[in-house]
């Protein structure tokens, strides 16, 4: 099914306009450039490296946190079905160390939604099987993929209470793309309503959970208990993560409250989502305005990056990246950020699956794992009212004590409940391609 004209003029619109504001903005520069790139890397690996006679999986996820949940499913794809030829592709440039770092064939970013760039991709992975992550499904790559004879599928499927998707004008300008979707694996049975709103045929879903669960808990058993990293802090130590200027004001009011009181032990780790030149600058002028020593990690010793005794200072600013689902076993507790602004809660179950409590902004309710959290006594929620950051500093000296293991307990409660959801999904898509008729050209051994 193809979109409709109005998304095509739309996409198409947009699509000319981003080349004119990557000027201004570094981040959309790096993607700009990085799409130019991957397409040409993607047509030559199909020229050289494409094998039409063995199934190729194309796998899409928008940006990191996403391309977690694929990576857990494509992970045990792999692992079942070796032959298999596996394909990534991400739009943000957040992603580009992880696609850099999963099990697949091919990796780089996904060309914009116009019918060339995309028509050129299909047709030269001619893939067997198309796998979105979570919400990301763009109409023109689902209808030109299910058009070539691909079966469309989603894992990690989630649709909040306020996604833009399901109101208009997004719900008609996406439907055609949800439309080719086989099979869809839902995180819960909401999202499995939500999802037949959008368009996908309520025979076509399964709940299968969020293979989020198996993301965070594989990679906290791999992670190196003689790490550096976990070295940097202690059970007062709140590292912070994915964070944006409104919650940088509550944390660093809340530790300056703490000091102001005697509390000398309680040290901030603060990890934030866009760690620009710019934004790290701002953050170090605000901690010194606020009385608060700040240190850079960057700047620290790269093999046993503390310092010792009094040195150590009160703020540790991350300028590192890849390395926040690492950082968050250092502290005792954790605050994940996007709850006091517009960008939307980011992660929680990422500190959970280091049995850490979690605190987060009063903008929580489209996270179902906050939710979670909140249910099970393993996060809490900070509102507006009776100021932010004296809430913060109550519940930091609260999870300091005995009360932050335990509620670090029922929140690691709360990760290992979604344990297997990798597995079922996994096997969605493995059923979905085995079940899949195959193309005459595959027959005939080629295009």
């Amino acid at each position: 099914m193809q979109p409709s004209p109005s998304y095509r003029a739309l996409a198409g619109l947009v699509g000319a306009l981003l080349p004119l504001a990557a000027r201004w903005s570094p981040r959309l520069s790096q993607g700009h450039v990085g799409r130019r790139r991957s397409l040409a890397g993607f047509l030559e690996w199909a020229r050289s490296s494409r094998d039409r006679s063995r199934p190729l999986i194309w796998w899409h996820a928008p940006s990191v946190g996403e391309g977690r949940q694929a990576e857990a499913v494509l992970v045990r794809v792999r692992e079942r079905r070796p032959a298999w030829q596996l394909a990534f592709t991400h739009f943000s440039p957040s992603a580009e160390q992880l696609a850099a770092s999963l099990p697949v064939d091919v990796a780089g970013y996904l060309p914009w939604d116009t019918p060339g760039p995309v028509g050129q991709l299909v047709a030269a992975l001619q893939p067997t099987a198309l796998v979105f992550a979570k919400l990301d499904l763009w109409p023109e790559l689902a209808g030109q993929a299910a058009a070539s004879g691909a079966a469309v599928a989603m894992v990690a499927a989630a649709v909040s209470r306020q996604s833009g998707r399901t109101r208009w004008p997004a719900r008609p300008l996406t439907r055609s793309g949800y439309a080719t979707v086989a099979a869809a694996g839902a995180i819960a049975v909401e999202d499995a309503e939500r999802l037949v709103r959008l368009g996908i045929r309520p025979d076509r879903i399964q709940v299968t959970g969020d293979p989020r669960a198996d993301s965070v808990a594989d990679w906290v058993a791999r992670v190196d208990q003689q790490d550096p990293l976990l070295a940097l802090g202690g059970p007062e130590t709140l590292v912070a993560g994915s964070t944006w200027p409104e919650d940088e004001d509550v944390l660093l009011g809340a530790l300056a409250r703490l000091r102001a009181t005697g509390h000398p032990g309680a040290r901030l780790i603060l990890a934030p989502h866009q760690p620009s030149p710019d934004h790290l600058r701002r953050v170090e002028a605000q901690t010194r305005r606020a009385g608060l020593t700040i240190h850079r990690l960057g700047a620290m010793t790269p093999n046993a990056p503390g310092l010792p005794g009094d040195a150590w200072p009160d703020v540790i600013l991350v300028d590192w990246v890849g390395i926040l689902a690492t950082l968050y076993g250092a502290g005792g507790l954790a605050y994940v950020g996007g709850g006091f602004g517009r960008a939307g809660l980011h992660s929680v179950l990422e500190p959970a699956a280091w049995s850490r409590p979690v605190l987060f902004g009063p903008r929580w309710d489209g996270s179902r794992d906050a939710e979670l959290l909140l249910g099970a006594g393993g996060g809490r929620a900070l509102t507006t009212a009776g100021g932010a950051q004296a809430q913060l500093a109550e519940a930091w000296l609260e999870w300091s004590s005995a009360a932050g293991p335990a509620a670090g307990r029922l929140a690691r409660k709360v990760v290992e409940a979604g344990i297997g959801s990798a597995e079922r999904n996994a096997e969605l898509v493995i059923e979905l391609v085995e079940r899949k008729p195959r193309r005459e050209s595959d027959y005939l051994g080629g295009g």
